[in-house]
C-alpha cells in the first residue's frame, strides 16, 4: 500500500507516509468485501504495471521512475480509470489530517444528553412492548417521542451505537469517519455512472454527521403530494414543530469562514439570491466537522433533543441491534427479532412496530419478514445527485475552516438545482483533485486556496434497492434530464466563484480538470458524458412510497398495506423527492404518521 501512495500522492516524507499509509490501510479494513477485493486489485494492478514496465516493484521506485510511471499510467483511458478508483481511499486518508486539531480542554461543548441506552449484549432475550421503534434517525426519534409522550412503553432499536462529544473532540476525524458511517462512507449505488451514497449509523442516525442545513418543504412539491392523495393540510404545523425542536435558525455570517463568504460575494456581484442557511446548530463555532461529529455538539441532531425527550418520557434505546426480522401472525404484528453483534438474537414482544430504518435499509427488512410483496416496494428510488466544483484563489481559503455548509444559492431552485457553499477536506467529498504524483501532491499542498461549491439537483426516481438479506445491492442511474442539470450546475458555480475573484476553477473532468474563464468552463460542462461526471448522491426517498390506493405499499396514515400493526416513518416514504435537505420534511412526515398510530 505504501508504494502505492508514494506513487499517486506525490508523498516522500517517512513519517507523512507512515501515517496515510495507516489511514489508507484502516479504511480498506472497513470496506464491504467487494470493494476491499477491487482497492487490492487496483493496487496490485499498478504494482504489476510498475514491474512490467520498469522492472521494479513499485516500493523500489526512486522519484525519477515514479514521475516516468505517472506519466505512462495518465497517457492510457483503462489505467488512468484504475488510478482514479484507487487514489479516492487515499485522498481521504490523507485530506483528513488538513482538519483543525482537537479543541481546546476547555472550550465550550453542549453536555451529551440523558439518554436511556443499554447495549443489546444486556438486553434480555425476551421483553415486551407497546410499540419498537427500528431505528433512531430523524423519523425514529420523531416516532418514538410522539408515541411516548402518550403513555406508550416504547423501545427503539439502533443498529449502531451512541457516540459522545468526548469521542469528537479527542478522536481523529478519520476514525470517527471511518466509524459513523455503514461501511466506511463507501457505500455505492452501481449504475451510469456509480454514485457513492454514504449513510449515517449511529444513535441519531444521520442527524449526527449531516451538514445541519433545515429547509422546510416547498409548496410546490407538498401540492405534487396533495395530487397524490397524501393528506399535507396541517404539514406546516408539524414542520414547525420540528424546526422548534430542533432549534432552527438563520446562521450568523461570524463563524461561516471564507468559503461561505466567497460564495455570498460571488452571487452578489452576479445578482443572483443567496443567504446563510437556516441550520440546526445554534452555538455553531465553524468547526467544519459536521460530517465526522461536531466536537462541540452544537449541531443539534435528534440525539440531543428528539430522542433525550422519548427517554424523559419513558422510551428505552437498544443500541447495537440490527433488526432481524419482524414477527407476523394472520396478518398481523406480534413482535420483532433482533441480532446482536456476536450473532445471537433476541424477541421483542409488541403488537406495533414502526419501520425508520432509512430508505435502503427498510425495503431489505420487509423481506427478510416476508412483507416485501407490493411490487413497488424498493423501487422508485430518488436521491440528490451532487458535483462539486472548486475555485483557486490568490489568498488562502481554507474551506474546511468555517461552517461546513454554510450559504444557499436559490437562483436555480425554481429549475431543479439547488447551489451551497459546502467544503471538506480533499477525499472526504466526491471531488477529485486532478492528477497523480508530484502534480496531485501540488494540488494537495495548494489545497488552502481551494473555495468549494455544490450542488444538488432534483432528478427522477430512477433508483431501486435490491437484495432481501443482509446487504442492500443499490442501483441507480442518472437520467439525460438530471446531467443536463449537472452540466448547467457546474457552469452556474464557475460563474458564482469567477465573479468572487477565482483565478481559475477546478471542474473535476478528466478531459478538462482546469479551466480559466466561463467560455472554456462551457464548453468542457457540454462535452463531458454522463460518465465524465464526478457524483455522490444524497437523501434517499421514496423506496416504500406513501399514498392513495393500492399502487403505493404505504397507505397515507403511514400503513404498510396488507399486515396489521405495522407502520412506516422514515424517508422511504416521501411521495416524490422532497427538492431539498430533507431533515425537516422527514421529521415533519414521522410527526404526522406517529400522531395517528395511538
Amino acid at each position: 500500500m505504501s508504494g502505492t501512495i508514494s506513487l499517486l500522492l506525490g508523498i516522500e516524507d517517512a513519517g507523512e507516509l507512515a501515517r496515510v499509509t495507516a489511514g489508507a490501510e484502516a479504511i480498506a479494513r472497513t470496506l464491504p468485501g467487494p470493494a476491499r477485493l477491487g482497492l487490492a486489485a487496483g493496487t496490485g494492478t499498478l504494482d504489476a504495471l510498475s514491474r512490467l514496465t520498469t522492472g521494479r516493484p513499485l516500493e523500489r521506485l526512486d522519484a525519477r521512475g515514479r514521475d516516468a510511471l505517472c506519466a505512462r499510467l495518465a497517457s492510457h483511458a483503462a489505467t488512468s480509470r484504475i488510478v482514479e478508483t484507487v487514489k479516492i481511499p487515499l485522498l481521504l486518508a490523507a485530506g483528513t489530517e488538513l482538519l483543525p486539531g482537537p479543541p481546546e480542554p476547555d472550550a465550550p461543548a453542549r453536555p451529551d444528553a440523558a439518554l436511556d441506552c443499554t447495549p443489546s449484549r444486556e438486553w434480555p432475550a425476551c421483553s415486551t412492548a407497546d410499540t419498537v421503534v427500528i431505528g433512531s434517525g430523524a423519523g425514529g426519534a420523531m416516532a418514538a417521542r410522539t408515541l411516548a409522550r402518550r403513555g406508550m412503553s416504547v423501545i427503539v432499536l439502533e443498529e449502531g451505537r451512541r457516540f459522545t462529544a468526548a469521542e469528537f473532540r479527542e478522536r481523529p476525524p478519520l476514525d470517527r469517519f471511518l466509524d459513523l458511517y455503514r461501511d466506511g462512507g463507501a457505500t455505492v449505488a452501481l449504475g451510469r455512472p456509480p454514485l457513492l451514497l454514504p449513510e449515517g449509523r449511529a444513535v441519531g442516525g444521520s442527524t449526527v454527521v449531516n451538514s445541519g442545513t433545515c429547509y422546510r418543504t416547498p409548496d410546490r412539491v407538498l401540492r405534487r403530494w396533495a395530487s397524490l392523495g397524501v393528506p399535507v393540510e396541517d404539514f406546516g404545523a408539524h414542520l414547525d414543530e420540528v424546526e422548534a425542536t430542533l432549534r432552527v435558525a438563520r446562521q450568523p455570517v461570524e463563524p461561516l469562514g471564507r468559503n461561505g463568504l466567497l460564495a455570498l460575494a460571488g452571487a452578489e456581484r452576479l445578482g443572483w439570491q443567496a443567504a446563510p442557511l437556516r441550520r440546526n446548530a445554534p452555538g455553531c463555532r465553524g468547526s467544519s466537522q459536521c460530517a465526522v461529529g461536531c466536537p462541540h455538539n452544537a449541531k443539534y441532531g435528534v440525539h440531543l433533543n428528539a430522542l433525550p425527550q422519548a427517554c424523559e418520557a419513558g422510551a428505552r434505546i437498544v443500541t447495537h441491534a440490527r433488526a432481524e426480522r419482524i414477527l407476523v401472525e394472520r396478518g398481523i404484528a406480534t413482535g420483532v427479532r433482533a441480532r446482536r453483534p456476536d450473532g445471537s438474537c433476541f424477541e421483542i414482544i409488541t403488537p406495533r412496530v414502526v419501520i425508520a430504518a432509512g430508505a435502503t435499509q427498510t425495503p431489505l427488512l420487509l423481506r427478510r419478514s416476508g412483507l416485501g410483496g407490493h411490487p413497488e416496494l424498493g423501487r422508485g428510488m430518488a436521491v440528490h445527485p451532487a458535483t462539486n466544483v472548486a475555485g483557486r484563489f490568490a489568498e488562502p481559503v481554507e474551506s474546511w475552516s468555517g461552517v461546513m455548509q454554510s450559504v444557499g444559492i436559490e437562483e436555480l431552485h425554481g429549475d431543479g438545482i439547488l447551489i451551497e457553499a459546502t467544503a471538506t477536506p480533499p477525499g472526504m467529498t466526491s471531488f477529485p483533485l486532478p492528477g497523480i504524483g508530484r502534480r496531485l501532491r501540488g494540488e494537495l499542498d495548494g489545497a488552502r486556496r481551494l473555495a468549494v461549491l455544490g450542488a444538488m439537483i432534483a432528478d427522477a426516481p430512477s433508483g431501486r434497492v435490491h437484495g432481501s438479506r443482509h446487504r442492500a445491492l443499490l442501483r441507480y442511474d442518472l437520467t439525460r434530464e438530471g446531467a443536463g442539470r449537472l452540466r448547467r450546475a457546474m457552469v452556474a458555480m464557475g460563474r458564482i466563484l469567477f465573479a468572487a475573484g477565482a483565478e481559475e476553477v477546478l471542474t473535476g473532468l478528466a478531459r478538462s480538470p482546469v479551466v480559466r474563464d466561463e467560455d472554456e468552463l462551457t464548453r468542457a460542462a457540454a462535452a463531458a458524458s454522463r460518465a465524465d461526471l464526478h457524483l455522490a448522491g444524497f437523501h434517499p426517498t421514496g423506496t416504500a412510497k406513501l399514498g392513495a390506493g393500492d399502487t403505493a405499499p404505504v397507505d397515507p396514515s403511514g400503513r404498510l398495506r396488507g399486515v396489521r400493526g405495522v407502520h412506516v416513518a422514515d424517508a422511504s416514504v416521501l411521495p416524490t423527492c422532497p427538492e431539498v435537505n430533507p431533515q425537516l420534511t422527514i421529521m415533519a412526515m414521522a410527526l404526522r404518521i406517529a400522531g395517528g398510530i395511538a
